[in-house]
Parts: C-alpha cells; structure tokens; sequence
C-alpha cells in the first residue's frame, strides 16, 4: 500500500531516498531550508568513487549507486560520465603501493589494470611524465556535475513521479506522523527521513552529539574551462590520495608511505591534504582537496591550504589551463564507523547522516537498501 513520506532535505542523500521511494509508488514530499540546496553535496569534484570504499559490503553498495546514477542518466538526461580512474605513481613507495593492491585487487572484488607510464598517458594528457613510474585504472569511476545533477534531479522526480518539493521551508519539529514548521503549519506522513546534518542538529540535537558524528572542513578550486575541447580522461588521483581512501588498507606497503609523507610533508598531514581532479561537463577542472576537523575548522579559507593543493597538483598533472575561475569549502558531516549514520529516534523517523565524502558515491545505494528493508 502506499505510504505518505516525508524527507527534510534536499541534498544528495535527501533525494536518493526520495527517488527510491517514488519508484515503490510512495506519495513523497521533500523539504528543504533553503531555496535550492547549496550545502556538501554541490560542494564536492562530482566523483562517483567505488575504487575508494572498502572491499565488502561498502563496496557493493557503492556500485549499486554506480548502477542507479547510469539509470537517472538514462531516463532522466542528467550528465554522467563513466571516465574511470586512474592513481598515479610518481614515487617508489606510491608505486609498490598499487603494484601490491593490483596483486590482491580479485580477491577482493575490485576490478583495476596496472599501468606503464607510456600506457598511463595513453589514456590522459594530463599525467606529468617526468618521474612518472606508472598508475592503476580503474573502470567503475563516475563524473558528474554536483550543482547541476543536485538541482535537476527535483525537476524530475516532479514531473516523473509527482515528488512535491517544499523548498524554504524549514522543519522544526518531528513526531511521529507529522512534522512542523515554525510558522505553525503542519504536514502528516506515515513515515519521515531527517537527512542531512543541519536538520539533525536541529531536530535531534542531543542523539547528535552522542553520534561521534565529526565535521570536516575541505577546500576546493576549480579552473576555467579548458580550451578547444581539451579533457583529461579519467578522474586522476596522486599517491597521495592512498593515505586517505581506505580501499588501500590491504596493503602492507602503505605504512611506508605513509611514513615518508609525515617525515618529508608534514604540512600535508597537518591539513589533511591529498590532491585529485576531475572534469565536468563544461570543461572545469576541479582540483583539491583538505581536511580539516571539528574545532579546526574556521569560516575562514586558509590560502596556504590552497597553495599547497597547487603545489602536489602541479608535480602530478599538467594542464593548459591553470587559471582558477573559484574557490569554495564545504564541510560535512561523517561518521567514523560505517558508511551513514542510522537511527530511529520516535517511532516511524529515520535520521540518515554522516555520509561523509562520500555522499555521492554511496547515497543511492544506501537509499535502496534501506526501501528493500523497510518495504
């Protein structure tokens, strides 16, 4: 039978459960504070990332998102790129790194090919070639285009399936079958899904500071367009990204790298710093990123963070066009011990949080699975 949901939030993880929702035939409404959504999930490269997300359960549910973004590319027109990835080695220990992981890659379920430098620049102009010592590709990767995607995905859950969006409206109280303005108004569900962390602060404030929920401050930046059609290929990762994505826990040699990063870059550490880029559908290359946490973080950006994001940049990849057009922090929400914050607090509400930087990649599929359990 057909159940009236309410979702408060718009983002990313707001409209995964949405969509999968719809799709069971539920009448669904979607409430967001702000005139459209501007938080973490239109702040981010647009990387849909299974090759990051550890083998087992997370990985699986991370390529179920990947197969749902291809369908709303499909039938909703959204721009999506299945470009893959490839990690770079510019240094030995990078190298034994992704020389260890392709050997147990299988195992494990991950598909990847171990790339010669010759082969790495095949496949991407924009690989330095000097000092290069090779790179893994992965094929599973998505690109798409985080404000665009966010912001047209209401347009089409409307008119596909009659989603109602409430936005600039902002909920401040939940029962149990109903929900509350501040004005006074209110709306009745059979069921309700608080997604996102400014509402849980809000409405649950007390079953958020027992989470361990941590925030993470990033910077970002992204470059003109790039002239004459000019692509990069696949999203591009440096050796430095493998101290942070934790796929690469498997492998025994990352503690030497890790090491010779603490030693020889500290400041790197310090601010959380491995670099990537990605390109969207105009061209723009986004470029970052930092991590900065709970009473670290500032509203105000640091501009040596930015110049050191440059400088990895600069020694890993190369592009015609260095020129950045803006720059941007976002902070999220993540929680430390699985892949989304889950909880009931009153009968018939759903808080679903803390998904991290890996909203994208993981939000669609967490969203599926929680409609196959609650059906």
């Amino acid at each position: 039978m057909p159940l009236h949901i309410g979702i408060i939030g718009a983002g990313i993880v707001g409209l995964a459960h949405a969509w999968s929702a719809a799709e069971r035939g539920h009448h669904v409404t979607v409430f967001e504070r702000s005139p459209r959504a501007s938080g973490a999930s239109i702040r981010n490269f647009g990387m849909v990332w299974p090759i990051g997300q550890p083998a087992g359960d997370c990985y699986s549910t991370a390529m179920l998102s990947r197969e749902r973004w291809l369908r709303l590319a499909h039938h909703a027109r959204i721009w999506v790129n299945p470009c893959g990835s490839i990690h770079l080695a510019h240094r030995r220990d990078e190298w034994d790194v992704l020389r260890e992981f392709h050997e147990v890659a299988p195992q494990h379920g991950y598909e990847c090919e171990f790339l010669s430098p010759t082969e790495v620049l095949q496949r991407t102009p924009a690989a330095n070639p000097e000092g290069l010592l090779g790179g893994l590709f992965s094929p599973t990767e998505l690109c798409v285009n985080p404000p665009a995607t966010i912001r047209a995905m209401p347009r089409w859950l409307s008119a596909e399936f009659d989603v109602r969006f409430e936005f600039q409206i902002t909920i401040t109280a939940v029962e149990s079958g109903r929900v509350n303005n501040a004005a006074g108004r209110s709306w009745n569900f059979d069921r309700v899904i608080v997604c996102g962390g400014a509402e849980v602060q809000t409405l649950f404030p007390q079953l958020l500071s027992e989470s361990g929920i941590k925030l993470c401050k990033l910077q970002m930046m992204k470059t003109n367009s790039q002239l004459l059609g000019w692509r990069i290929g696949p999203h591009l990762a440096s050796g430095l990204t493998m101290r942070h994505y934790h796929n690469f826990d498997i492998c025994g040699s990352l503690g030497a790298l890790k090491r010779r990063v603490a030693e020889e870059t500290p400041e790197l550490d310090r601010f959380g710093i491995h670099v990537m880029a990605s390109q969207n559908d105009a061209g723009e290359v986004i470029l970052g990123d930092s991590h900065e946490y709970d009473a670290e973080i500032e509203p105000f950006d640091k501009s040596v963070i930015d110049e050191l994001m440059l400088r990895e940049l600069r020694a890993v990849i190369r592009l015609p066009d260095w020129t950045i057009a803006e720059r941007w922090h976002g902070i999220y929400a993540k929680y430390p011990t699985a892949p989304v914050f889950s909880a009931e607090p009153l009968p018939g509400v759903f808080v679903r949080t803390g998904t991290g930087g890996a909203g994208m990649t993981m939000s669609f599929g967490l969203a599926e699975l929680d409609w196959e359990q609650w059906q």
